[in-house]
């Protein structure tokens, strides 16, 4: 059977592209359609349908492009009620593609719409099963997102239709198919995601704690929601830009990637409420940045970092890049509804520092000179890694403030005191340091490579325990 996994690792998302016979379908698509229309071009194939396995949380489908660019038919699981035409399918309803069969598996619990999608063969033999964010390779879908957008839809409830939809619908089918999930690991959808993308069934169940036989309903739903971690801001917000829609990728890519002088930069950024986001290299931004804007590496997972860290999608942003590198920018932002960038600054940060305007910087130092620092002095160390693993190891006497949650952590530091904040590699703490360098705390200094150099470096003393109560 024909089918391609289309894998993007900065937001750890599959997409899927089925042809047969000149007929095509997209599963759970991106936002931005094009290499999707392209790649069915390249087929001689017609877009069928687009099948979406659920309203996503952590990112904004493309489904409705596709439907008016290509004349898909736009096709959901049962339950699911979207503000726009769609076909809301039937549990066993089978849709054809060429020779191909797509069978829907009503498999709620991640969320209630939430459906598998089973691939059958010109010759009647199953292939493999799209499962959405229901099964994943060593996982399954988080049952606590639905509640953020209807409030009766509680965890327990959703781990409970969880339980039954894996073991009624899931594990009853054949050990050689294949399962194609919608994320892999990184994603915030689940906890305990493998790097791996597609396994078999037969493994899964071997390996996969969720599919353990031998757990009751009632010990699924405890070892389920144990670790749950609270979802980034963004998702509910994404949720209903997939159930209600949205405005045209090309609409918002045309308004972001609008080239602004310096002086229209500076006046947009005096005259509006817009954040700007600087997505250069963390140690490029620390020689020289706009005052009071942000750092988030467009070279890193970026989109989850301005979806955790900037609460409304609707905010406005102005955006500093390297050249060339604009449109990347945009069309990341907009994966998650993050539709409404104003423009760029035309000729990046060097344009904005030959006009002669104010300027900022941020000290970094390397860990010998940080190393050396702590062998003459008593230090403030603050590590901004998540709090799992400043537990599992850190430098004794180091404060753990994660940058998730940096409205908390902000409250550990003393204004007046110097820190040195690192992170894993170098790029989470230049996030930290420049949000609280836009909230005026001047005496943050940045620990370049992070925890990874520091490992290196023999004087320093690592812990592998704290006291879970001392950490966010």
């Amino acid at each position: 059977m024909k089918i391609e996994q289309i894998y993007t690792g900065c937001i750890a998302h599959a997409a899927y592209y089925i042809e047969n016979n000149g007929e095509a379908a997209i599963f759970d698509p991106l936002r931005e359609v094009q290499p999707y229309i392209d790649r069915a071009k390249k087929d001689n194939a017609k877009i069928k349908y687009v099948f979406e396995t659920h309203f996503h949380a952590d990112f904004v489908s493309g489904h409705l492009d596709l439907m008016k660019k290509a004349g898909a038919q736009i096709v959901f699981g049962p339950t699911a009620k979207p503000a726009y035409e769609a076909i809301t399918a039937e549990d066993g309803q089978v849709f054809k593609i060429g020779n191909y069969s797509i069978k829907v598996i009503h498999t709620p619990g991640h969320t209630m719409e939430s459906t598998t999608y089973l691939l059958v063969d010109e010759n009647g033999k199953e292939h493999g099963i799209i499962t959405g964010d229901t099964l994943f390779i060593g996982d399954v879908g988080r049952p606590d997102l639905a509640q953020h957008v209807i409030a009766d839809l509680t965890e327990e409830k959703l781990a409970a239709h969880l339980f039954d939809s894996l073991r009624n619908k899931i594990m009853p089918l054949s050990d050689d198919l294949i399962v194609y999930p919608n994320h892999g690991a990184g994603s915030a959808c689940g906890k305990n995601m493998s790097k791996e993308t597609t396994d078999t069934l037969g493994n899964q169940k071997k390996v996969n704690y969720a599919l353990n036989p031998n757990l009751s309903k009632e010990e699924f739903i405890k070892v389920l929601l144990s670790g749950l971690m609270p979802p980034p801001g963004y998702f509910p917000q994404n949720v209903l830009m997939n159930i209600k829609g949205y405005e045209s990728f090309d609409d918002v890519k045309q308004k972001g990637t609008r080239a602004l002088s310096v002086r229209e930069f500076e006046a947009a950024a005096n005259e509006t409420q817009a954040l700007v986001i600087d997505t250069r290299d963390a140690q490029t931004f620390a020689k020289g940045f706009i005052p009071n804007s942000i750092n988030i590496g467009i070279d890193g997972s970026f989109a989850t970092w301005v979806g955790t860290l900037v609460p409304s999608v609707k905010q406005e942003l102005l955006i500093v890049a390297d050249n060339g590198r604009e449109e990347e920018v945009i069309t990341r932002l907009a994966r998650v509804g993050y539709d409404n960038a104003l423009g760029y600054l035309k000729g990046g940060f060097n344009e904005w520092k030959a006009a002669g305007i104010e300027t900022d910087e941020i000290i970094s130092v390397d860990v010998e000179e940080f190393a050396k620092k702590m062998e003459t002095e008593k230090i403030n160390i603050l590590d901004v890694r998540k709090a799992s693993e400043f537990y599992s190891e850190h430098i004794v006497d180091a404060i753990s403030g994660p940058l998730d949650s940096v409205n908390d952590s902000m409250t550990l530091i003393d204004k007046q005191k110097t820190y040195y904040v690192h992170c894993a590699g170098g790029y989470r703490s230049m996030v930290f340091i420049s949000i609280l360098r836009a909230r005026g705390y001047r005496n943050l200094i940045d620990v370049k490579g992070g925890f990874t150099e520091i490992k290196k470096n023999t004087k320093f003393k690592i812990t592998d325990y704290v006291c879970p109560t001392t950490m966010l």
